[in-house]
């Protein structure tokens, strides 16, 4: 605003500026007239010339600014003005100081008329540019009082000053009802705009409309705006019920919604009404109005009745909805999400203790859909959440509501679980109903479930707590295979809780110095001497002693505490190794989950080169389920492994997913039978001592050496040398040793003949 407001003081200027250059120069012509031959040439000269260059220069200046009052001017163009009255009073000061005293009394009078004519045009014409008024007219009579009050003619200087502080209150005062014109025309320009804007709005088709009732509540002045929004005559409308009109065909039926009583009651007690949501029909499809009304008087003081606008909302209640749907609702699958679930599961934990019964919670994890979106894609892995759900969803009755938790998780929440047979079959018919196969994308795809079950109150009063314990029993559901299901257990926490521990104690564990291997000899089968090592690892804590591997090996694999924990193994492994005898080789174990990082080849690459061990005296033992998970890189891995001259050898065969197809496609060196199958074999099982005889065949055929695991009896020696193994590894022979007595037996060199 103040920009337009300076812009006006500008035009308001230019209007007057030939004025103002007229006054100066005929001024200035009148004064070199009067004062001719009484001061020097040069000096009356330098006044014409500084009139003549500083007077144009500022009509030229007034005349170049747009001949509009509507623009915008900024603060350096008002300031510049400054500039100007000051040059233009420094310039006509000459008059009073220079020329008053050379003039005869008559003419300096006359020079005092010029000037007061002057100050008074500035008055005028300057108005608009107030400070340059201001500095104008009192810069002349700071020079014409000064030398009045310097001469002692005290009555004319004061004369002067006043007459000066007059004119320059008038400009003030033209100037500010310039200011408060200018500043008024704007205002009611914005408030015409914005009454356009309004009425503009009030034209269009989605605008507010106004209705308005009697004392008896029947409309009257319909607006063919609010006409229109009922889709009716207002001919039609005017005089019938408001509330009849609201209700549509409900009204005869008496079955209005909540929000129509509630504005019933409101102008039945005369009470104002702001923005009430109500449904409406209209020509039979459902709308949203917004209402607001307020009650009217007549001059009396009587009710005359309502006053109101209403508008249509639907558009924003659908929006809303939608987005309230979105908060609540998984926006792939469309069944209720996380936050829905967690409030349906705390809804049933209060109704169960209110009532004293139970209700239930199952987790519901998807075994093997990552192999479907590391396989197939993401798209299809989303098409598959998808038909779970429907399936799911088909399961599901008025007891029991399934949501999705996110990922491959989904959740059901049963009101009353009071019969646990009926929770036990429902995750029964989950696990088989989902385990069928689904037709995907031209793929036919197999996954199964896995589900863990928790029951209130028994485990859990929450529901953070049993979401906890059915997270819990869904682990151990997971831990087993899958495919199952588990109930919760008091164990399940204490497991957990010591696998927290383990893992908090596990992550300082390497740093700590705590891990350490043990050294268990493996000899030849024949004569019983020794042909290496297998190194084993160990973990010594300092106050929970002794921890085995099978449980602390695991939960290294899940927090990827492995691949730090195995590349150690590796270089410690090596650096041992090469204090041995040449013949004598080491054999380290490796997680899948170390296969599946192509840094791993240089970690075996560099752990070789730092310790100088050949490359044909390190073996990694891997078992089957490396080759389980197509796609990882693992047998890329072990190809560039075994590239570097390591050998290679298949841990626990024949207890898994055994299969020919890798035992052909990647070159081992060996094949370990698993100790399960010498126990058996000992104890004269038929079938155990097929499955060695099969293996020591295949490998012969292919090459490969046998090594028996778990011999710890003589007779078990016997028997296994008899089926044709060329290594063995056990108990009978030695136990895993520290690393000094294994390094120790390494460099003896003579035969290992059985355990001290």
């Amino acid at each position: 605003m103040w920009a337009r407001i300076r812009s006006a003081q500008l035009h308001g200027a230019r209007q007057l500026a030939l004025f103002m250059l007229a006054a100066h120069l005929v001024g200035a012509v009148i004064v070199a007239m009067m004062v001719a031959g009484l001061v020097p040439a040069w000096q009356l000269q330098l006044f014409l010339g500084a009139i003549a260059v500083l007077a144009p220069a500022a009509a030229f200046r007034r005349l170049r600014t747009p001949d509009a009052s509507d623009g915008y001017a900024d603060v350096a163009e008002i300031r510049g003005t400054y500039v100007e009255g000051a040059a233009l009073a420094l310039a006509w000061s000459a008059v009073p100081l220079v020329f008053g005293p050379a003039a005869a009394p008559a003419s300096a009078v006359g020079l005092w008329m010029v000037l007061s004519v002057l100050m008074t045009a500035a008055a005028i014409a300057l108005a608009p540019l107030v400070v340059a008024a201001a500095l104008f007219i009192g810069g002349i009579a700071a020079a014409v009082a000064v030398p009045l009050l310097l001469g002692g003619a005290h009555v004319a200087a004061a004369a002067t000053t006043l007459f000066a502080g007059l004119l320059i209150v008038i400009a003030i005062g033209r100037a500010r009802a310039l200011v408060d014109l200018r500043g008024s025309e704007l205002t009611l320009v914005e408030r015409d705009e914005t009454v356009s804007m309004l009425l503009r709005e009030f034209g269009d088709a989605n605008a507010d409309w106004l209705w308005e009732t009697d004392a008896a509540r029947r409309i009257v002045k319909a607006s063919p705006r609010f006409a229109y929004a009922c889709g009716l005559d207002p001919a039609a409308i005017d005089g019938m019920p408001f509330l009849q009109l609201l209700a549509g065909p409900t009204w005869e039926s008496g079955d209005v919604a909540p929000a129509l009583r509630e504005l019933a009651e409101k102008m039945k007690a005369r009470d104002s009404v702001r923005d009430l949501a109500l449904p409406v029909s209209i020509r039979g499809k459902p709308r949203w109005w917004s209402i607001t009304a307020s009650p009217r008087f007549d001059a009396q003081g009587t009710f005359a009745g309502f006053r109101g606008v209403g508008s249509d909302v639907t558009e924003q209640r659908v929006t809303a909805d939608r987005i309230a749907r979105m908060a609540r609702f998984d926006t792939l699958t469309g069944l209720p999400n996380r936050l829905h679930v967690n409030e349906a599961l705390t809804r049933a934990l209060e109704e169960a203790a209110h009532w004293r019964t139970r209700c239930a919670f199952m987790m519901i994890d998807l075994d093997r859909f990552k192999a479907v979106n590391d396989t197939l894609g993401h798209p299809v892995g989303d098409r598959l959440l998808g038909r779970v759900s429907e399936r799911l969803a088909q399961m599901m009755g008025e007891n029991e509501i399934v949501g999705r938790l996110g990922g491959d998780e989904f959740a059901v929440v049963v009101r009353d679980a009071r019969d646990p047979a009926k929770v036990e079959g429902l995750a029964r018919c989950i696990i088989d109903r989902l385990s069928q196969p689904y037709d995907v994308d031209e793929h036919t795809l197999y996954i199964g479930a896995s589900v863990g079950v928790a029951t209130s109150p028994r485990d859990g009063e929450t529901a953070e707590t049993l979401v906890r314990s059915a997270d819990l029993a869904l682990y151990r559901s997971k831990e087993r295979g899958g495919g199952v299901f588990h109930a919760y257990e008091p164990q399940f926490h204490s497991d957990a809780e010591e696998r927290r521990v383990l893992e908090l104690a596990l992550r300082k564990a390497l740093q700590n110095g705590e891990l350490h291997l043990h050294y268990q000899p493996v000899v030849t089968a024949d004569d019983g001497s020794l042909r290496g090592f297998e190194a084993l690892l160990r973990w010594q804590h300092p106050t929970l002693g002794a921890i085995s591997p099978a449980k602390f090996v695991p939960i290294a694999e899940e927090t990827r505490l492995i691949a730090p924990i195995g590349e150690w193994v590796v270089r410690t492994a090596c650096q041992e190794a090469a204090r041995w005898p040449a013949e004598v080789t080491v054999a380290v174990n490796v997680s899948p989950e170390q296969l599946h990082s192509p840094q791993f080849v240089q970690v075996v690459a560099s752990a070789l080169a730092q310790s100088g061990l050949p490359a044909h005296r390190l073996e990694l033992e891997v078992t089957e389920s490396v080759f389980l998970r197509e796609g990882t890189g693992a047998t890329k891995v072990l190809e560039r492994v075994l590239d570097l001259g390591v050998k290679l050898s298949l841990d626990d065969f024949g207890t898994g997913y055994s299969s020919l197809g890798y035992l052909s496609r990647t070159r081992f060196s060996s094949i370990k039978v698993d100790r399960s199958f010498v126990q058996a074999a000992a104890r004269g099982t038929p079938e155990a001592i097929a499955i060695i005889r099969a293996v020591v065949a295949l490998a012969n055929s292919l090459g490969m050496a046998t090594t028996a695991e778990g011999v710890e009896t003589e007779g078990e020696l016997g028997m296994i040398q008899e089926l044709g193994c060329t290594r063995i590894q056990g108990f009978y022979f030695g136990r895993p040793l520290p690393v000094d007595e294994a390094r120790s037996l390494a460099t003896r060199g003579s035969g290992v003949t059985r355990a001290a």
